[in-house]
């Protein structure tokens, strides 16, 4: 009764009404110091060496695990039972941090991937390359869909991912809401729900990498990243495709040679379930930078750089684990889709510059990273077919806000 009454009280004129954001990009990042543009290639290796030292270290650790708790002391002073348990539990302090470490390389590549880790491109190639090829990304390739992501993030038309699926999509019926039986189209039990979540977050960027999944609905069937003829990437950047591929093949090669060697099992709790992690928290983290109900989706003339960068959200992921092990990629990423060659390190001091002079445009939050993703998963289902400012609405068919009115659209489901 309380969800159905929830509905009847349910009116679009009461949702608070979104203006885009008037300034132009030169008036933004007029507003922020030079002093942040700079690039310092050493402070970013001294960064890339700390990551690599404190993975070496953590797997230097994971070496005395099983050694120590299979050993006859440990059985002793704990018993068999408290021993094994010992074990696992250690291995799940060393997947948890070395999967946190990695996850703070893949940064450091995708910095290189954007040019902000150095003013030296065959630095940033190099490194971006051999960093992000590590942990199962074809850094060129990805490179080349990134940066068109970044240059037409929130577009409906031409984003590359996450881009929010229409009610025609979703075969709703373009009718009042109250009229539709919402529990039809959306009634998955929390469970179900559950399970497609973890299914999102272990599956998603393999699935985007080689089918395009929540990609552009627009690409041809069985666009990926390594086709070098797909339409993701131009004739000149082939060979780059090409190169990535290698990357990965000879990836496949080295885990396939560990295996025959230490034993697929090793490798898999050395290596294999850490990538899963890092798998995981770049999908968190980018899922939950771009899928917000609060968040505006453009179409057409009203879509611009500076409204699209603007469409993101700043999230407090892990506290103070995520902001040193994860470079402050989860906590200043709004600034970074304004200004993507802008490094890391100058991202928190940035940040209340551009915060000072966008005022309400900057969103940010401190709900907990894994409430907000089940929240934004359940909320954040569709888009309306028509209209050029749009919002994200859930499986009632309720907004959290709307386009002001010379932005709005009058459609049967208002």
């Amino acid at each position: 009764m309380g969800a159905s009454s929830q509905t009847e009280k349910y009116s679009e004129d009461n949702l608070p009404a979104y203006t885009p954001m008037p300034w132009s990009l030169k008036e933004i990042r007029a507003a922020i110091p030079p002093e942040f543009f700079v690039r310092d290639t050493l402070r970013g290796l001294s960064y890339l060496a700390r990551d690599i030292l404190l993975a070496a270290f953590a797997w230097t650790c994971a070496t005395y695990i099983d050694p120590y708790f299979q050993g006859a002391a440990a059985k002793e002073l704990l018993t068999p039972v408290g021993a094994e348990v010992g074990r696992w539990a250690a291995w799940c302090v060393y997947w948890w941090f070395q999967g946190l470490i990695l996850t703070g390389v893949w940064v450091i590549g995708h910095e290189c991937g954007h040019g902000a880790f150095s003013d030296h491109k065959i630095v940033n190639d190099v490194i971006g390359f051999i960093t992000h090829t590590f942990l199962w990304t074809p850094y060129f390739s990805w490179r080349i869909s990134h940066h068109r992501h970044h240059s037409n993030h929130a577009s409906m038309e031409r984003d590359e991912v996450y881009v929010p699926k229409t009610r025609e999509d979703l075969n709703i019926p373009d009718k009042p809401h109250e009229e539709i039986d919402w529990d039809e189209i959306f009634g998955d039990t929390p469970i179900y729900t559950l399970y497609m979540l973890i299914r999102q977050q272990l599956l998603a960027f393999p699935a985007y990498l080689l089918f395009n999944v929540s990609g552009q609905k627009t690409y041809p069937k069985w666009t990926n990243h390594f086709d070098p003829n797909s339409i993701l990437f131009t004739k000149e950047q082939r060979n780059a495709v090409i190169m990535s591929n290698i990357g990965i093949a000879a990836m496949v090669w080295g885990v396939v040679h560990a295996s025959s060697i230490y034993g697929a099992a090793e490798v898999i709790k050395y290596y294999g379930i850490p990538w899963l992690e890092v798998s995981h928290w770049f999908i968190m983290i980018t899922y939950l930078h771009h899928t917000d109900p609060v968040l505006p989706h453009y179409r057409g003339k009203e879509w611009n750089f500076q409204r699209g960068a603007a469409a993101t959200v700043d999230r407090d992921v892990l506290g103070w684990q995520g902001r040193f092990f994860l470079h402050d990629v989860a906590h200043f990423h709004v600034i970074h889709h304004f200004f993507p060659k802008m490094p890391f390190y100058h991202g928190p001091e940035a940040t209340q510059h551009l915060k000072a002079f966008i005022g309400d445009h900057y969103q940010s939050s401190t709900t907990n990273c894994f409430k907000a993703l089940w929240e934004s998963y359940n909320r954040c289902q569709f888009v309306e077919n028509e209209g050029d400012v749009l919002f994200y609405r859930d499986k009632k068919g309720m907004a959290a806000r709307r386009p002001a009115d010379q932005y709005r659209v009058k459609t049967k489901t208002q």
